[in-house]
This record gives structure tokens, sequence and C-alpha cells, in this order.
């Protein structure tokens, strides 16, 4: 027999002996992998009272670190407080005391951003090529797809500045040209109908400047994590003053966190929430709880825990949670908490997940979401381009660690904190894998990670009229699919404002002068972009009725209503003009094409021993190739970006 036919025939033999359940990963997994939705903001920094509220919650609530943010979401900072939200792993929104900032659309590539009044800091140290931030204001939207430092100021004018990288572009409402910020420029919008532009030379930093550089200052003086972390994952920059990297002979790299309980161990210090895209999502209460609990893997190495980031891969896809579900087989399991119950695991080395969020065809299919290196299914390795009967994974690698199994009822599953039980190795073996959903329904309570009431923003900031390029999304249907109340569907009028400009002209900005008090100056500058056309959302006048009572599925507000522009000291305020925010009109669906992810060598990473007894000695290292490029059939490499040039 020739040698060639020997390997064929051996290489048949090791298939077979994975199982008989294992195909060719082909154009499966690689439409699989399209149907990820975008990686959402976090919440990475809370510094004095901050307030949270989502479509179908009762009330606006504290405001919890580590919460992955959806279309719809409102943040607002008290007198005193400062947030910060994490839009990438170099990128940061960051707002001051007195400001409401929303989540008006959340998609891949793009983000769309609500800021009624208040200032905010967007520090884009890194911006991936076609990538792109919109601010919404009440004079104008301001658009952003290069890196950079800018800085957007709304009281009862919008003021734009440009400090490193850029130009951004500012597109008043009432028919204005499109305007350019170009670095070390500012750009004012005075109005409510039609918005005055005026051009000035951007005046120094102020505090809140400073604060936000400190704070990039502070999250990059760790470098220790950026040999072991894919660059596109963001939070790794908090396990450096949480833990330490230690060195293993099967994982490689890992990570492992100071100052935990002897009995702790991943997902049992922190809570669900409900996200209307990606479902049940696991919020962590520890403030390095990011990047642990969305990508790479869990294991237990000689009596510790240590986060796995595995090799290096260009944009591993985000997962709103990487553990394995379980239900028990019969009521004779026995956990004390009642039954039914719901209970988890994190996912050991490799192993993959069974999405419970996303469309029909991917839910409860094997997926490696937040993986790039070699996987296995019941301890045994298998290729990158197989792809695996779900019902007949059964064994997980954590399973018989010690208070690694967390069990909650399931009418508690998702209400608030974790008060969970932790499972024997006995009582394990009573439990049958859920590949897919839950079948748990969220309530209210389920939409926000922390309990109790807090600070709401004035009323007539709440309803204060904002410009757009675009419609933002509706979570309305994701609210009734889930079977959670909506907002009313009422809304004001939608006003499309054309942005004129020239044909054939290049960048043509008014004369640069110091910024004035409350002056307009200059004429409008015409940009070299092309023409969008913003949508002014909210209405001018007070509606004859209105209900802002607080339930379920409406917006929070107290206090008297006021006109779209904030009241001046000492005047009297202007009537008010209701908004509600979940009644925005349909949209498209937030599934999306997801970035390939590669795989890059990893130096730091050389396993010297095998995983697993069902893997031969004599079998090669398993493959850290890019399995999603390898889906395609053509290897991706990392995305372009665009640097601002400037620390």
């Amino acid at each position: 027999m020739s040698r060639h036919r020997q390997l064929s025939l051996l290489a048949t033999a090791l298939v077979v002996v994975v199982g008989s359940f294992v195909i060719d990963l082909g154009t499966a997994q690689g439409e699989s992998a399209r149907t990820i939705g975008p990686t959402p903001p976090r919440l990475a920094f809370i510094d004095g009272e901050v307030s949270f509220w989502r479509p179908g919650a009762e009330d606006w609530t504290q405001a919890r670190i580590n919460m992955p943010l959806a279309a719809g979401d409102s943040l607002y900072t008290a007198d005193g407080a400062h947030l910060e939200l994490a839009i990438g792993r170099r990128a940061f929104v960051r707002t001051a005391p007195a400001t409401k900032l929303d989540i008006a659309s959340l998609e891949t590539g793009y983000l769309q951003l609500e800021l009624a009044s208040g200032r905010a800091a967007l520090d884009l140290k890194d911006l991936p090529e076609g990538q792109r931030v919109e601010v919404d204001t009440p004079q104008g939207a301001v658009t952003i797809d290069r890196a950079g430092y800018y800085r957007i100021d709304v009281d009862a004018r919008t003021v734009v500045t440009t400090r490193r990288g850029g130009p951004a572009t500012v597109i008043p409402i009432g028919g204005g040209s499109a305007t350019d910020v170009a670095v070390e420029q500012q750009v004012i919008l005075e109005g409510t109908e039609v918005a005055s532009v005026s051009t000035h030379s951007a005046p120094g930093a102020d505090a809140f400047d400073r604060w936000s550089r400190n704070r990039t200052t502070q999250l990059a003086s760790g470098s220790r994590h950026r040999r072991y972390v894919s660059s596109d994952v963001a939070g790794v920059d908090d396990l450096d003053r949480a833990g330490t990297w230690r060195e293993t002979r099967r994982y490689g790299r890992v990570w492992a966190p100071s100052g935990v309980a002897a009995d702790w161990a991943p997902y049992t210090t922190g809570q669900w929430v409900w996200d209307g895209y990606y479902g049940w999502t696991w919020v962590d209460d520890a403030p390095w709880g990011w990047a642990p609990y969305h990508y790479g893997r869990w294991v237990w190495f000689d009596g510790w825990w240590g986060w796995a980031p595995g090799p290096i891969v260009v944009a591993p896809i985000y997962a709103p949670a990487l553990v394995a579900f379980f239900g028990p087989v019969g009521v004779s399991v026995n956990i004390g908490i009642g039954f039914p119950f719901v209970s988890w695991v994190a996912l050991g080395w490799g192993e993959p997940v069974f999405p419970w969020w996303g469309p029909v065809g991917f839910i409860g299919r094997p997926f490696w979401c937040g993986w790039g290196g070699p996987r296995f299914v019941n301890n045994v390795f298998i290729n990158n381009r197989t792809i695996v009967n779900a019902r007949n994974v059964t064994t997980f690698q954590n399973l018989g660690v010690r208070n690694a199994v967390t069990a909650v009822s399931r009418n508690q599953f998702g209400r608030g904190a974790v008060q969970s039980t932790r499972l024997t190795s006995a009582q394990t073996r009573g439990l049958q894998p859920i590949r897919g959903q839950l079948g748990v329904r969220p309530a209210a309570r389920s939409l926000v990670a922390a309990s109790g009431h807090a600070q709401r923003p004035p009323e007539w900031m709440q309803h204060r009229q904002v410009a757009a390029t675009r419609s933002p999304q509706d979570p309305a249907r994701s609210l009734r699919s889930a079977g959670l109340a909506s907002a009313t569907t009422k809304t004001a009028p939608l006003r499309l404002v054309q942005s004129t400009r020239r044909s054939g002209t290049s960048v043509a900005h008014a004369r640069t002068t110091a910024p004035p008090a409350h002056t307009t100056r200059g004429s409008p500058a015409v940009a070299s972009r092309a023409a969008a056309h913003p949508t002014v959302r909210g209405s001018t006048h007070a509606p004859a009725s209105r209900s802002l009572a607080s339930g379920a599925g409406h917006r929070p507000t107290a206090g008297r209503g006021f006109a779209s522009a904030p009241p001046a000291r000492g005047s009297a305020r202007p009537p008010s003009s209701g908004r509600s925010f979940a009644s925005r009109p349909s949209h498209p669906s937030r599934s999306t094409f997801a970035r390939p992810s590669v795989s890059r060598p990893n130096r730091s990473f050389q396993p010297r021993a095998s995983f697993g007894p069902s893997r031969p000695s004599s079998q090669p290292r398993a493959s850290f190739g890019a399995p999603h490029s390898a889906m395609s059939g053509r290897r991706a490499g990392p995305a372009p970006r665009r640097s601002s040039g400037r620390g």
C-alpha cells in the first residue's frame, strides 16, 4: 500500500475516533460568523452618582461598571460625577457632571450617540478603518471617522473642538453646509430652527480635558498584557492592576486574579441581565470583570483559576458570556433551591459555546466566540475546519472542579445579584446541557444591574431635540419579543434637513478667530465630504396631552417640562417638548457582518504538553491558524487603522 494511501486511511480513522458527527466546516460556520452582532460599549468607569435607564425598566437605577450597553440605553451624571465608556481597546467616551448621554444605535462599525446636554470628550487613540462614531446634538450632528481627541459641549448652543487628529464633521440643522473641524479648531452652532456656524481657534484645555488625559495615561501605564492579548479586546488594561500573568506548560500565559476568596470561581460574583440582542448577559462585580468574561476561556490549574486568552487573534468575537448552561435530567436532582433550576459553569480550554442569542440556525450550534486557539469537544482535540453535532457534546472540563458549577432557581435567574448554590461533583452527574435558549423569560428587573432608584435627569433634558443623519434603532421590537412592555408609539413628527454644499469646491473654512462668549462670527465653512441629511427628533412644542407616568417601558421623568434649550441661569424655564425614546421608528436588524477572526503568532504561547488523554502524543500540535479566514477560503489580515499621529 502506498504511503499516501496509508496516510489517507489514518486520517479517516482519526475522524471516526473523534466522532462520526464531525463534518467539514465549510460555509456553514462562516455564515454563523456573519450573524454575530457588534461588540457593545462597556461602562468602564464611574466616579460619583451616575444613573442608568434601559427601555422597559421600571425606573432609573444606579449605573454599574462592566454593563454592556445597547441601543436605547441612557446615562446621566449628576453634579460632581464622571463616567467613561470603552468603545474599543484604545477608544473612550467620557462625560462631565450634569450630562445626559444616550446610545441611539449600535451596529458593527457604527455607533450613534445622543448628547442632549452637558459635556463629552471622545478620546479615540485608535479607530479602525471604516469605523464611524456619530454624536447627535440639538444644533446638529457630529460625525467622526478618524482617530483623535474631540470635545463636544452642549448647553444653549453646541461647541465642537478638535484637539488631536481629526477632522470631525459638523452638520447643522436648517440646511447649512457641513463643516470640517480640523485639529486645534472649534466650531460653534447656535439657533433652534436654523443653526448659525462659526469657526474659531481652539481654546486651551480645561479641567475636564486634563481629567480625560490623565485617565488615558493611567490606562496606558500597563504593558505586560499587550504581549498576551489581542489589541482588539477592551478591558485588558485592568488586568495588570488586579492580578498576575503566569507561564504554564499546558496553556501558555494565563492571568490569575488577586484577592479572590478561597472558594471563588468564575461567573459567581455578579448577575445576569437581559440585552435586547444578546439575551442573557453576564455583568461581573469585579472592576476587571470585562475581558475574562467575554473572551478567552477559564482553566483550573494546580489549585488556582486562571484566565487563558489563547493565541492572539485579530478582531476576536464578543460573547455575552462564555459558559455552558445546564438543567436537571429529572426531579431526582436535589440541590436545595427548588425545581426547576438553571446552572452554569465557565467554559474550559478550547471549548465551544452554545449560543442562546442570535437568529434561528445560529442558536444552539457550537461556536468558538472569543477564541482562536485549539478546539476541544468532550476533552478531545478537533480540527478547526470541523463542526460538531451539539447533541453529542456532554462533557465540559470544569464540571469536576470544586465549586465551579453554580445553580439558581429559574424564578430567581436574572432578578438581581446571584444568590447561588454550588453543586457537588455527584450533583453535576444529573445535569443535562442546555443547547440554545434557556427558556427563562426576563422581567423588568432583568434589564438593569442594580436595584433601587437613582437620580433622574431633568425632564427638559430627557425630551430635548437632537439632530441626526439617520433614525436611531428602536428597542421596542426586542422588548415585545421577550414579553416585556414596550413604550408608547406616539412620537413627534420627524423633520428632514438637507445639508447643502457647493459642487466641486474644496474645504473652505471661515476665518479662524478666538472663540467668543456667545456670538456667531465668520461664515459657515464648506466641507469636502458628501452631503448628509440630518433628522431632527423631538418637537418644539409640548403635545396637548402626554403621559409621563413612570411605568415599564416608559422613560421615567421628574419635574416640569422645558423647551429644547436648557434654561439660562436666573431665567424662567420654558415649556416642555416631550419625546418618547423607545417609540422611534423601526430599524433594520442589528445583525451585521462580523469582522473575521484571524490568528497571529503568539510567541509567549508555546504549549509543551498536549491536553486530554484522547490525543496521541505523536499527533502534531494544534494549528493556531485563522479559523474564520479558513471558513471564507482566504486568509484575512488585521484591519488597517488610522492613528491620530500624537500620543
